[in-house]
């Protein structure tokens, strides 16, 4: 008998251990208005709180990469390299061939 309620509390331990961590997921997400109505539960609308504007502008693109090298005073440039963090353009200058990096960033700043 000892053995049976043993488990029991066990399987009811662990039941209620994982209706806690639920909960706490959902409490994230919802907030509690209190207006001439009374209190509501209001669950948020996260995309709409970001600014949709800001998904569009991103970094610098290989098009404005190339533009501002050729305003740096390459010939002939070409987007060799692009990672998340810089854009690597080669191009002729006088001199021969150069190469300049890009920060992926509006305004593709020079590194």
């Amino acid at each position: 008998m000892r053995k049976v309620m043993t488990s029991a509390g066990l399987a009811l331990a662990v039941a209620m251990g994982s209706f806690a961590g639920v909960s706490s997921a959902f409490a994230q997400g919802l907030e509690l208005q209190i207006g001439p109505d009374g209190i509501k539960p209001v669950q948020r609308d996260r995309d709409r709180d970001r600014d949709r504007r800001d998904a569009r502008r991103g970094g610098c693109s290989e098009r404005e990469a190339r533009a501002a090298a050729r305003e740096e005073g390459l010939r002939d440039p070409e987007v060799i390299r692009v990672t998340s963090r810089s854009i690597t353009v080669e191009g002729d200058t006088r001199r021969g061939v150069e190469t300049i990096r890009f920060a992926n960033a509006p305004g593709c700043p020079e590194i």
